[in-house]
Parts: structure tokens; sequence; C-alpha cells
């Protein structure tokens, strides 16, 4: 190979890794772009949860404020948001209803899941207890109070003893008839 035919491919190569990192830089550009869209749309999507969540506690804590009532069982105060935090221990119950010897913990989800009211019976109970010592020796029922339900968890739910509010028009519908102390 001569002198000039080696400068032409040394030339050649240096071309391509010239044009192979523009379009690596050009390529980590996009990236970078598409990364600052996802982190956006992950935050506008956040939020939208955010607000339906708080959009389904309100709804029913207003609906509960005025018939603080779960089945046949009538409370005397409702709270809603209540939190509170002990050394390796912290948590907030969505709405709750007081009276002398019953407490109830209403979990609001936009849309109810399995898990949920898994959650509920097998952390929120128990967390509260250890959170309002002072309501120890109450009587707790469950409730779960969302805008849409399948089948399957109103099944759930009925099988555990855990009330289902759910948005019927202007009112809430609570079915309650199973109730069972926690």
């Amino acid at each position: 190979m001569t002198k000039s035919e080696w400068n032409e491919r040394f030339n050649e190569i240096a071309t391509s890794q010239r044009e192979t990192a523009a379009a690596q830089k050009e390529n980590a550009a996009q990236l970078k772009k598409t990364e600052e869209i996802l982190k956006n749309m992950g935050i506008h999507i956040g939020g939208m949860a955010n607000s339906h969540g708080q959009s389904t506690e309100e709804y029913f804590y207003n609906s509960l404020a005025e018939n603080p009532r779960l089945g046949s069982i009538k409370f005397d105060e409702i709270s809603k948001n209540l939190h509170n935090k002990i050394p390796n221990l912290e948590d907030e119950f969505d709405i709750t209803m007081f009276n002398g010897n019953n407490i109830s913990l209403i979990e609001c989800k936009y849309r109810a899941k399995e898990e949920d009211v898994v959650k509920l019976i097998e952390k929120k109970v128990g967390n509260f207890r250890l959170l309002f010592p002072s309501y120890a020796d109450h009587t707790i029922y469950l409730g779960i109070a969302s805008f849409s339900f399948d089948a399957r968890i109103e099944k759930f739910a009925k099988e555990n003893g855990v009330a289902m509010l759910k948005q019927k028009g202007d009112v809430v519908e609570i079915e309650a008839d199973n109730l069972k102390a926690y």
C-alpha cells in the first residue's frame, strides 16, 4: 500500500470516527431530552393520581360528615387524614369515625384493589392500635370507599367483613350487612 493510500485510508477512518462520535453525542442529547420528558410525565401522572385520591377522600368524608354511620353503627365524631408517628412507625388514616366504644377506619381509593382491602385488614388495624393506644380496646370496623369496585373485590370485602362505600348518584351507598369487628 502506498503512502497516499495509507493517508486516504487513515482519513476515511478518522472521518468515520468523528461521524460516530457526533452521532453518539446527538443520541446522548436526545436521550437526555427523552428522560426529562418522561420525568415530567411521571410528575404529571403522579399529580393526577394524588388529585384523584384527594377527590375520593373529600367526597366520602363530606358524605359521612352529614351522616356518620357505618351499617347500623352511629358514630359521634369523624376525622379526615388522621396521622400519627412513633419511633419506627408512621401511618395516616383516610377517614376515622369514633363513638364511645367503636372506631371505623375507612380507606379511600379511586379504584379499589384487593391489596387495598388486605392492607386495611393486615396492616392498618394493627398500626392504629399502636399509634393510638388510648383506643386499643375499642372495637374497630373497616370500610373501603371507592368510586370503582369490580365483582371480585366486592366478594373479597364481603367475605372479610369490610364495608364498601360506593357513590350512588349524589349520595353514598354503604353496604355493611356483614360488618365484622377487628
